[in-house]
Order: C-alpha cells, then structure tokens, then sequence
C-alpha cells in the first residue's frame, strides 16, 4: 500500500446511515476483527470488550433500543413532566454506564450544531419539521438498518485509558471493514441504555460500555453520500 492508497482509504470512509439487509459473512467479519486486535494499547493489555450480534439476537436489540427510544421521546423534548414520569414509571429511563444526554461543553457545541444542519439539509428536513427530524434520529437505534451491531467496552480500572484503547481499535476496526468493502457507523447513542446489552450478552461486570457500530454494507441511499469535512486540528507549535 502506497502513502496515497493509505490517505484514500481514511478519508474516503464515512459513517453508513441506511444498510442493506444482507449479512456479512462471518469468515469477513472474523477477518476484520482479527486487523481489530492489532491495534495499540495501554501495555498492550487490550482493556476493552466487544460483544458481537447478528441474525434474531440483533433483531431483538432493535426493537428494544427503538422501544426505549419511543419510551424516552417526551423527555428528550423536555415535555412538562415527562422527565419525572420516565423516571417514575421506568420506562425509556437511561440505565448506561455514562450520561450521553449530558450538554456538550461550549467550544465543541457549534461543530455539533454545523453537522446537525447540514446532515438535515443533505436530506431535505426542515430545522421546524420536528417529526422528520425525531425519525431521523430515530434510525440511530434502528441500527440503521444493519444487520450487525456490536458494542464496545472499556475496563473501568483502567479508564480513561482503557476508552482511548478501545478507540484506537475501533477506529482499526472501521478502516479494516472499509477496506473489505463493508460499512459501520458508531452509534454512541446506544450508550445510553445497557439493559438491552445485558440481556442478550454476559458482559464482565467491570467493563463500562462506551458505544455500539452499525456493521453491514451500504446502500444506495442519498444519505451515504454525505460528507461532513474535517476541521483543521487544533495545535500549538
């Protein structure tokens, strides 16, 4: 592979957001996450844990991530009461090892804002067409459609290192899957509930999970083809 093959495949990878249904073979998926384990970490421990489905188990995980979704709707709204009632009732109620409803700190908040309008204007959603966007948004615990979804952990002795661990191979993970010509997108949004996770998995109870992946192959949606850019990063010389 030549420098320039390198710099076209990193940046010609995009984050899938509507996936065919055919599965992805598992002599292909094995293949990926084996690229996956060379990835660097903290005295090469590996403190992370990837819990893999497909078939009827990812078919139950979608329905219950879109169940908790609807569940939760009102209180993302900030409906009057709709919190207290969430928590009261314990139904859409976020159960994750970390809050992903949290507001983002102040300097990052416009890259937040820039990518939300021009991923909605890419599909032609009014900014005041709530309900277009919450079905938007919707597709994320939808796993937009793969038919494989896998969540990530991270040992919590040794966070925060173990999480940037667990990046690193996760970004190992998509670059391999790019180059076999297969899709992913993060989903950090399924964080915010475990309780599906633990039902269907036996994670080790001192791992933390940080996000799931849509894995699968893209279609031809009009929303594979958008490109949101890169800042310059920020450094000082």
């Amino acid at each position: 592979m030549t420098p320039e093959d390198f710099s076209e495949l990193v940046r010609t990878r995009r984050s899938v957001r509507d996936f065919r249904p055919d599965p992805v073979p598992e002599t292909l998926l094995t293949h990926i996450l084996e690229d996956a384990k060379w990835a660097p970490s903290w005295t090469n421990t590996q403190p992370y844990f990837i819990a893999i489905a497909s078939g009827e188990k990812t078919e139950r995980l979608r329905q219950r991530y879109l169940e908790l979704f609807d569940a939760s709707l009102d209180a993302q709204h900030r409906r009057p009461l709709a919190l207290l009632r969430m928590f009261l009732l314990r139904r859409g109620r976020p159960d994750g090892d970390f809050k992903t409803w949290r507001a983002y700190p102040r300097d990052l908040q416009p890259y937040r804002v820039k990518v939300g309008r021009e991923l909605y204007s890419h599909l032609g959603i009014a900014r005041q067409d709530r309900d277009a966007r919450d079905a938007q948004w919707r597709r994320n615990c939808e796993f937009f459609g793969a038919p494989t979804i896998g969540f990530i952990f991270a040992h919590e002795g040794l966070l925060p290192f173990s999480a940037q661990d667990a990046g690193l191979m996760l970004q190992t993970l998509m670059l391999s899957a790019h180059a076999n010509g297969v899709g992913t997108c993060p989903l950090g949004v399924l964080a915010t509930w475990r309780g599906p996770v633990d039902a269907e998995f036996d994670i080790p109870p001192h791992y933390r999970l940080l996000t799931g992946i849509a894995i699968g192959y893209a279609s031809d949606a009009h929303v594979n083809t958008f490109n949101a850019g890169r800042r310059s990063i920020d450094r000082i010389s």
